[in-house]
């Protein structure tokens, strides 16, 4: 297993919800390119809008097969980690 460092991440902190779900979208395109199985998306904790707007477009995106916070040591809430489909 690799390190958590070592997982491709793309932190959206300051964002708009609108640009964030934009480079999500062009994130996931890119790391499902490279065959990557796993990925980070740092969203921070703030007022939370971030991380529902984050979900909800994961939810109905058809390459990701779950997702969740990252461990409490690894960013908790303020992570989220995606799993993709192979």
């Amino acid at each position: 297993m690799l390190p958590a460092s070592a997982i491709p991440q793309l932190n959206v902190i300051g964002s708009t919800s609108d640009e964030a779900l934009t480079r999500v979208e062009r994130f996931l395109d890119e790391v499902t390119i490279a065959e990557l199985r796993s990925v980070r998306i740092i969203h921070g904790y703030g007022t939370g809008q971030l991380r529902r707007s984050v979900a909800e477009f994961l939810r109905a995106h058809p390459l990701v097969s779950s997702f969740g916070p990252a461990p409490d040591n690894q960013g908790g809430g303020g992570v989220t980690v995606v799993e993709l489909k192979e």
